[in-house]
């Protein structure tokens, strides 16, 4: 009998001097005949304001209806952690997300929201949208939503 034991990284072997590189990948729509919401929270979002700075956190909400690709998940992770030690304003990083993950995924539709938290007394939220042209949602079925849409429990 044989055990296979997990290979971790040693300490100190990860280049962690270079940031991760802006890719993002993606994998085929496994139900592409159907229009199906996914949405996915980022809480953790950061990168510095280009004035002074100093970090800028915000959580990001996508919200996609995929075509033929979606986003793989740790390729987006990465992407997101290599705005850390870059300066952009809210406008700019949040338009500039979106418009990279439109180019990656070429999808019916993509809502991004950034909520930016407290910077000098003033809350920012971006939201910035993409429709492809001649694409039509389904009509609205309302059913109960849970509360804040999101995944966190406690």
């Amino acid at each position: 009998m044989s055990t296979l034991k997990a290979k971790t990284p040693k300490a100190g072997k990860q280049n962690l001097s270079k940031p991760p590189a802006k890719i993002l990948e993606t994998f085929p729509n496994p139900k592409p005949a159907r229009d199906y919401h996914i949405h996915m929270q980022i809480p953790e979002f950061t990168c510095l304001c280009p004035k002074t700075g100093q970090p800028d956190f915000a959580t990001l909400v996508l919200d996609y209806i995929a075509d033929q690709q979606c986003v793989e998940l740790k390729s987006l992770k990465l992407y997101m952690v290599s705005f850390r030690n870059e300066g952009h304003f809210h406008e700019d990083v949040s338009n500039r997300i979106l418009d990279d993950l439109v180019a990656a995924t070429q999808p019916r539709f993509m809502r991004l929201t950034a909520k930016f938290y407290v910077r000098g007394g003033i809350f920012t939220n971006i939201v910035a949208e993409f429709q492809k042209p001649g694409w039509k949602p389904a009509p609205l079925v309302n059913l109960s939503e849970f509360e804040g849409q999101s995944n966190a429990r406690g």
